[in-house]
């Protein structure tokens, strides 16, 4: 076992951890650590805590120190020179006429780099961006194309369940979504109701998947004969959040049907 904090660097950004090399950390501080970008301000989530090895990216860099208070003031110095990089860059693409939009700005901690986050619709030659940016900020430079999803998790919103995006809340990571999941959870296949500001399919739609996939597994199937308290009917419908079927039953010496809805604990199979 290894004893690890948990760092973000970025609100609802994936959780990262570090080696607190003996120093007393606790979860909510600030802490300043290398990365494979530099050094870097970041904010622990997570509290000392051991876990296994095999879940951990070899090889564990440790927290350099606590921040101090120059260290907080220096990255909230960071956050107001990124919004003037941000207005700057905005300038010159358009003195470049080029195809993108503009998404955020980040200083690296140290100020060795200044990466700037951009969609496109296809490859960009920003070449000289870079040259008249470098010439600006006296720095590295980094221009990074992202998807939708990054760009809907970097400027937030609401979603069409009227609340905070969720990606900009809490989701760390991005996980496959697939139309499957909306049809196993019977919701409406329009594109415009089952997808999210970012026009990809919700993320909300991999929450409770594992429990239909596990109720559908477990359920009669629709078209399957069952026994009820009523007689052997055909399930006609299946709602796998709370388990309960619609059966098609023929009445008893009539040549007329009716449907009735069991839940499972009420039905057998056949």
């Amino acid at each position: 076992m290894v004893k690890v904090v948990g760092v973000r660097f970025k609100k609802a950004g994936k959780i990262y951890y570090f080696d607190p090399d003996r120093k007393m950390i606790k979860e909510d501080d600030y802490v300043i650590v290398e990365t494979a970008r530099g050094i870097e301000f970041g904010h622990v989530v997570v509290g000392p805590k051991l876990v296994k090895e095999d879940e951990i990216v070899q090889p564990l860099k440790k927290v350099l120190r606590v921040a101090t208070s120059d260290d907080i003031e220096k990255n909230n110095k960071n956050q107001e020179d990124e919004k003037r990089a941000f207005a700057a860059c905005m300038e010159k693409i358009a003195e470049h006429n080029l195809d993108m939009k503009l998404i955020d700005v980040e200083y690296t901690f140290d100020n060795n780099k200044v990466i700037f986050y951009f969609t496109a619709d296809g490859r960009v030659d920003f070449r000289d961006l870079v040259k008249d940016l470098a010439a600006v900020f006296k720095t590295r430079i980094e221009l990074r194309q992202i998807g939708v999803r990054d760009e809907a998790k970097m400027i937030g919103g609401l979603g069409p369940c009227g609340r905070p995006l969720c990606c900009t809340t809490f989701l760390g990571d991005f996980a496959p979504v697939s139309i499957k999941m909306a049809k196993e959870q019977n919701l409406s296949l329009n594109p415009t109701k089952i997808s999210g500001i970012c026009s990809r399919l919700m993320c909300c739609l991999n929450y409770e998947k594992d429990l239909y996939e596990e109720n559908l597994d477990r359920l009669p199937n629709i078209g399957e004969k069952v026994v009820t308290p009523n007689g052997i009917g055909e399930v006609v419908h299946i709602n796998p959040l709370i388990c309960k079927l619609k059966v098609k039953l023929k009445k008893k010496d009539e040549d007329i049907s009716e449907i009735l809805e069991f839940f499972e604990k009420d039905i057998s199979k056949t």
